[in-house]
């Protein structure tokens, strides 16, 4: 299927690798032009060198998604450089603390701001952006643990926030023909993420996890999130918003963590 993308120009938060790289990479391989965002230097370049093989421009800018006013600057500067933007992914996220018990009022909010507050921040900077390119799309990668409870309580709150923000902006957005949606991975398997840590620190734990929680007997793959979200961003998602699209293979728990 021609997902309609040649010509389109998208900003990726943490981009550089994990699932913001698998993103950028459907991207670019459907014809977009990209512009990476993330806080390594060294590992933006190796990223932009990745994508360059497709032939559309990469740009990259070194900024922290938390620093908010940074986030804008590098919005505007993705922009300038790629003519415009019309797509838009809100992929940085991750946790600080752990659950209510072992963690600091302070960690709940240092969540927030690094998923739901980064994301919303991310979408306003790039509307002005959309409303000159005549509309868009943007994709908010949320997580299943923001629909299931499970530890870590402080990412869990967050990613179901990051899922009711893209409803809720939907609703706001539709008048400038702006499309909001969230896709929810599961565990996702990838060189230098948290289930390849626990794989090689703990392969008794992570054996149990694959064998009792997946349908399908392993975890997903990063570029099967970055192919949905590419999916969603392009034209033929044209009367998809609101939604929030699980890519979990079926998966049960979201953590091979137990409370207490």
């Amino acid at each position: 299927m021609d997902l309609n993308l040649d010509g389109a120009r998208a900003v990726v938060t943490g981009g550089s690798k994990g699932l913001g790289f698998a993103i950028a990479h459907s991207l670019a391989r459907e014809g977009a032009a990209v512009g990476l965002i993330a806080r390594s230097a060294q590992a933006l370049d190796q990223a932009a060198d990745s994508l360059g093989g497709f032939g559309r421009p990469v740009t990259t800018v070194t900024a922290d998604a938390t620093d908010f006013a940074a986030l804008l600057h590098a919005v505007d500067r993705v922009a300038d450089r790629l003519g415009g933007l019309d797509r838009v992914v809100a992929n940085v996220g991750g946790t600080v603390g752990g659950n209510l018990l072992d963690s600091d009022p302070e960690d709940f909010t240092e969540t927030f701001v690094l998923n739901a507050g980064h994301a919303a921040a991310l979408v306003k900077a790039a509307v002005p952006h959309l409303r000159s390119a005549g509309g868009g799309a943007v994709v908010l990668v949320a997580s299943i643990t923001g629909m299931r409870p499970a530890p870590r309580t402080t990412y869990a709150i967050a990613k179901a926030a990051e899922i009711h923000l893209a409803a809720t902006l939907a609703q706001e957005l539709a008048p400038l023909s702006i499309r909001v949606n969230a896709v929810s991975p599961g565990s996702i398997l990838f060189e230098g993420g948290n289930w390849a840590k626990l794989q090689r620190d703990d392969p008794e734990a992570f054996e149990r996890f694959r064998r009792d929680q997946f349908p399908f007997g392993r975890l997903g793959r990063a570029e099967e999130v970055g192919d949905v979200v590419a999916f969603l961003l392009s034209d033929r998602a044209s009367w998809v918003t609101g939604a929030n699209v699980v890519v979990d293979g079926g998966q049960g728990r979201p953590s091979h963590r137990r409370f207490g």
